[in-house]
């Protein structure tokens, strides 16, 4: 996630206004503190991203 933001060449403060959350918010999720489905997809919209999940065999 952060490889994302900072090829966006975006801080924290500004992920987090585009998300409509704050900073504390963003480096929590960062930080893979088990983030929701939503704030996943809140977040790759913020830094140009598509969020998709993958199943797949073991």
């Amino acid at each position: 996630m952060i490889e994302s933001r900072v090829q966006a060449g975006l801080s924290q403060k500004e992920v987090a206004k585009k998300m409509g959350t704050s900073q504390p918010a963003v480096a929590r999720l960062e930080s893979g503190n088990r983030p929701s489905l939503r704030s996943l997809e809140r977040y790759a919209k913020a830094v140009g991203r598509k969020l998709e999940i993958h199943l797949v065999a073991p």
